[in-house]
């Protein structure tokens, strides 16, 4: 049996996870599904990473979890990298799904493009609590490219606005991900296009892991709605020995 923490990505719940989870379960592993500080419906929007970074650090040495596979979903990988620098004893290995991978002192608007960056500025200025909300638009044609109408609407539905200084805040880390002793995977689903595709996951920012195991499948970016088993199954196979 192999413990699981599956770290989610931005505007999402560690309960929209759970679609995900139930096959690895029915395999026989535990996996834990934790959400975000800064992300549950109520939570302060004005949060920033270092306090996202630290909620799931606490979650997993407060349910006092070992060896584990700690895997994270786009902006989910600032936060697996924070918290694999600050309990480094705790995790087996990392994985990344179609996710950031940050050095010290980046943040993850310094890997998105130009575009994204000054489209979420002005959302973020127009919001009383420095929050940013996904427009339907972008999440219809470059997150769920590979969803019907009514998957992507009803998807859309479950989100939450997402705190921006998350996104602008610069991650501290004593270790570059390239540099830290623990195994690492990069998950890389083909068709996203979350990101332009010459501006891509990998191998852009795969290859900043160093040694890493990549394992690819055909889907989007938010194959948890489009595809939760054959996500379940990636991830099976990334963070196996």
């Amino acid at each position: 049996m192999t413990t699981y923490v599956l770290v989610h990505g931005a505007w999402h719940t560690g309960e929209l996870m759970e679609s995900t989870a139930a096959p690895i379960r029915a395999a026989g592993h535990d996996v834990h599904t934790p959400t975000i500080r800064g992300n549950a419906p109520g939570d302060d929007r004005r949060s920033g990473l270092e306090a996202a970074i630290a909620s799931v650090a606490d979650y997993i040495t407060g349910h006092n979890l070992t060896g584990i596979v700690l895997v994270g979903h786009s902006y989910g990988g600032m936060v697996i990298t924070g918290v694999a620098d600050s309990i480094p004893d705790r995790i087996a290995r990392l994985v990344y799904w179609n996710a950031f991978v940050p050095n010290d002192g980046e943040s993850l608007n310094d890997m998105v493009p130009p575009h994204y960056t000054a489209l979420f500025d002005q959302i973020a200025g127009a919001s009383p609590d420095n929050s940013v909300v996904m427009p339907y638009p972008i999440w219809r044609e470059a997150f769920m490219n590979d969803a019907d109408a009514a998957l992507a609407q009803s998807a859309y539905d479950q989100l939450n606005p997402h705190p921006y200084a998350t996104f602008t805040d610069r991650i501290s880390l004593k270790t570059n991900p390239a540099a830290m002793q623990v195994a690492k995977s990069y998950i890389n689903f083909t068709e996203d296009s979350a990101l332009p595709q010459s501006f891509g996951w990998h191998p852009r920012l795969s290859e900043k892991l160093g040694l890493f195991r990549l394992v690819q499948r055909p889907g989007g970016h938010e194959v948890c709605f489009t595809n939760p088993e054959g996500l379940a199954e990636a991830i099976m196979a990334a963070g196996r020995d």
